[in-house]
């Protein structure tokens, strides 16, 4: 994969809080995101690692300019070098920048997914949808249904299916194969491969990291609403000693093919974050410095790492 220079998306020093009410009609704001940096370049799929509530989920919310009404956002986002605005952002969402959902409660309730799928495009892009239910093993009649009468696996490869059709230069992907077989979750795969192929980009927020390994270029790792590494894929499958932070390394030993072993302590919660790196707490490598202040990005290797130590 050759990548041009000019980014598709870039975020840098991006932050997300939300406004809350702490007790009774006092407000506070509730850091999520904090720092978080990402480059996606025309023809790659990056995934994103993380544990739970690392952020990745929130990112795409972001992308898309669908954050609930009491976010306040901070930081630059630019979309083919031009400032991704909430006016851009409505223009290229379903259009340029197509999301695979989560959650199956996008779906209407009240409407056969055929119709769902095809939307309001014209002209219709039947006969192309029904290709991609093909391909993805969903019967002629899937069509006709309504989203009750789905199976989870069903319904995921329907959500992909969707995405797919308007032609996106940017598909975030989130969480799109729970549900899958492996066979189903591989052809996912293989297809947002083709489109990165063509030019086009992914970003893959994934808990399937074994499977991400296999097809993405890049992995990004977040920890706590904040990006600690990005490193070449192949890092990942050569292990912990290509890997540059101590959270990556960690995340690979936690593996279940590499011994599912844990480390102690828990990823922080947003409304009390630590002062300096926010993994100081649980790092094995950890200093005076790293609780005091946060590490910049550094590029070492072939990658980039918010760390301090390293190497």
């Amino acid at each position: 994969m050759e990548q041009k220079n000019q980014p598709l998306l870039e975020i840098r020093d991006l932050s997300v809080s939300f406004r809350m009410y702490d007790h009774g009609l006092e407000q506070t704001d509730l850091k999520v995101i904090s720092h978080l940096h990402l480059t996606v370049f025309p023809g790659e799929i990056v995934a994103i690692a993380g544990s739970s509530g690392s952020g990745k989920s929130l990112l795409a919310s972001a992308i898309l300019g669908i954050l609930p009404r009491n976010a306040t956002l901070r930081g630059h986002m630019r979309y083919r070098g031009e400032a991704l605005t909430p006016q851009r952002q409505k223009q290229l969402r379903g259009t340029e920048l197509a999301l695979v959902p989560q959650s199956v409660a996008y779906f209407d309730p009240l409407m056969k997914v055929g119709a769902q799928a095809d939307g309001h495009r014209r002209p219709k892009p039947t006969e192309r949808r029904r290709q991609l239910f093909s391909r993805f093993g969903l019967p002629d009649k899937t069509e006709q249904l309504y989203p009750y009468q789905l199976s989870g696996g069903m319904a995921r490869r329907i959500l992909v299916s969707t995405a797919l059709l308007p032609g996106a230069q940017l598909i975030l992907a989130d969480e799109p194969t729970p549900g899958m077989s492996l066979d189903q979750a591989l052809e996912a795969l293989r297809m947002f491969r083709e489109m990165a192929d063509a030019g086009k980009a992914v970003i893959l927020i994934t808990h399937d990291i074994d499977l991400a390994f296999e097809f993405a270029d890049r992995v990004a790792v977040f920890y706590a609403g904040t990006t600690v590494e990005i490193a070449p894929a192949s890092d990942f499958k050569a292990g912990p000693d290509a890997l540059r932070h101590p959270y990556s390394k960690a995340l690979w030993h936690a593996l279940p093919q590499n011994g599912f072993q844990p480390i102690e302590g828990f990823q922080p919660y947003a409304g009390n974050l630590p002062q300096g790196c926010l993994f100081a707490p649980r790092c094995p490598c950890k200093t005076a410095e790293c609780e005091s202040k946060i590490p910049p990005i550094r590029k070492i290797r072939g990658g980039e790492v918010r760390c301090y130590h390293g190497t």
